[in-house]
């Protein structure tokens, strides 16, 4: 579809997933309670919280950044593509799992798709993203580069990835999996761990250990919170980490 075709299906594409998501949202079940504490949790106390209670990083790479911004958490469900000869990276393939991955999401899950060495092609575009904000989907994650901008905003999905590019995986890659573990962007990602986003980056939390977590990272905030009104009174940052033992 030429871009200006597409700038003219918007308007009425907008009112149509409008209708969708306002069935869509009177039969959301009630919000799980940790995911809820997770969207209240600032993702530098998370990042933080990951390190001291898992003991090992959960933060991706720096250059994975929010090119559609919103801030979410939701647990993940995953895709995964590889590099592949033109003969099976053919249109059916190319985004199988991917599109599948999508199509069996729950609302406020996190869709995350990895394509392996695959930063010169776009993970999803417009399609894709309309497919994510029809089922609901809290927002996308790509170990990847992402295409159709402009759709995507009118969308207002939250999507973070490592960078942009016009180009399609059809003839340069194959998708092998869904619901499978993935690397994305220098963590490991399994089904139903929880991923939390915002401007600050994307945080992978893993799901058995979400709850310690979330309880380390509320604690870390409310520290933070404290230490303001000290450092305002005593105009000194060293002095108020000395007491709180804290930075």
């Amino acid at each position: 579809m030429r871009l200006h075709k597409k700038f003219l299906l918007l308007p009425a594409l907008a009112a149509v997933l409008a209708l969708g998501f306002q069935a869509a949202r009177k039969a959301t079940p009630a919000e799980d309670p940790l995911i809820a504490g997770y969207k209240k949790a600032t993702i530098a106390s998370v990042a933080d919280a990951v390190d001291q209670v898992v003991g090992q990083r959960g933060y991706m790479n720096h250059d994975m950044r929010p090119y559609i911004p919103g801030q979410f958490a939701g647990r993940a469900a995953t895709a995964l593509l590889k590099p592949a000869p033109p003969d099976k990276a053919i249109p059916a393939l190319s985004a199988k799992h991917s599109v599948e991955m999508i199509d069996n999401a729950g609302p406020g899950e996190v869709g995350v798709i990895v394509i392996e060495n695959g930063l010169d092609v776009a993970a999803m575009g417009g399609l894709m993203g309309t497919d994510a904000k029809a089922r609901g989907l809290a927002g996308m994650v790509l170990d990847a580069s992402v295409r159709d901008l402009a759709e995507l905003r009118a969308l207002k999905l939250p999507v973070f990835a490592r960078g942009v590019v016009p180009s399609t995986t059809v003839s340069r890659f194959a998708s092998v999996a869904r619901g499978v573990p993935v690397e994305c962007g220098g963590v490991t990602v399994k089904p139903g761990d929880i991923i939390v986003a915002g401007e600050d980056g994307v945080v992978r939390v893993p799901q058995e250990r979400a709850e310690e977590v979330l309880k380390r990272s509320q604690e870390i905030d409310e520290r933070e919170t404290k230490m303001v009104p000290f450092i305002l009174k005593h105009k000194s940052l060293q002095k108020v980490v000395e007491l709180f033992n804290r930075i």
